[in-house]
């Protein structure tokens, strides 16, 4: 079982989280829901979709205009507040490495906090325990937030990203978190070059052996754009190649912009991998 705030999941169950930027500077979306309502009608739309989830992020992730945490809880916590009242259904995620955003999204109605930056604010976890939410635990190579990688080198990627992971659930549990509200993440690209990002999509399968319920996010990410040369709007079918290897690994939950097409990507793995059985199933029985 995997809990989620005030929502529980069988592990036979993959969920889709569906991103929802609160900024205007989104290396996909180039600010296409900053303003509020834009955003509310993208919460509306993946909710119609089938996503299970939606992250909400006050802040990008790569270097820009400095975001304090006023400003960024000035972006976030009323929208979860009025997006938890329409949506009781919903997971919400909030990404943010932030306690203090953390703790504030949560009173709000947050299930979730999605740490993209590996613990940078070791009080995170006590936020979490607090109010009984969720964690995702994610593998930076402690590279500073919103900063990008340069020249980093690991003797071997997955194994420090399971280490990582796991010493981040171990500090969760230690704080309180639930056992069964942690996730880990490998953090495609973040701390990572191609090659790792690449590398880590390979051998995801000795990461879900761990038993922690495994995130990827793989949306339009820079390793897909790298390996394929191709420009963020074009990475559409590198990025559900990258998922259904993910998939037939065993990951759990997809963190993505495009929700039925990686709902039909996993759905048709998982199906192949024998965890869920086809809709409907009458050629050749009738």
């Amino acid at each position: 079982m995997l809990r989620l705030g005030r929502h529980e999941f069988g592990d036979d169950e993959a969920l889709m989280m569906a991103i929802v930027n609160r900024t205007p500077d989104s290396f996909f979306d180039k600010g296409a829901t900053w303003a509020e309502d834009a955003a509310f009608e993208r919460v509306r739309l993946v909710a119609s979709q089938g996503a299970e989830i939606v992250d909400i992020g006050g802040i990008k992730a790569a270097p820009g205009a400095e975001i304090d945490a006023a400003e960024e809880k000035a972006r976030v916590v009323d929208f979860v507040a009025r997006v938890r009242e329409e949506f009781p259904e919903l997971v919400i995620s909030v990404d943010t490495w932030r306690a203090e955003v953390g703790d504030a999204v949560c009173a709000a109605g947050a299930d979730l906090i999605n740490d993209a930056w590996g613990g940078a604010d070791p009080e995170l976890v006590d936020v979490a325990a607090a109010h009984g939410a969720a964690i995702v635990c994610t593998h930076t190579g402690g590279v500073t937030p919103r900063t990008r990688p340069y020249r980093i080198e690991y003797d071997d990627v997955v194994r420090d990203a399971i280490d990582s992971t796991l010493g981040y659930a171990q500090r969760a549990l230690d704080a309180g978190v639930a056992k069964d509200s942690i996730v880990i993440d490998p953090a495609h690209d973040f701390g990572k070059n191609t090659f790792h990002s690449l590398e880590i999509t390979r051998r995801l399968g000795e990461m879900v052996e761990t038993g922690w319920p495994v995130l990827v996010s793989l949306s339009n990410k820079d390793f897909v754009g790298e390996t394929l040369d191709q420009p963020v709007g074009e990475r559409l079918l590198g990025t559900l190649a990258a998922t259904s290897v993910c998939a037939l690994a065993g990951a759990r939950i997809y963190r993505v912009h495009q929700v039925p097409e990686t709902r039909q990507t996993v759905d048709m793995v998982w199906t192949i991998a024998g965890r869920r059985r086809p809709k409907r199933a009458i050629r050749g029985l009738q």
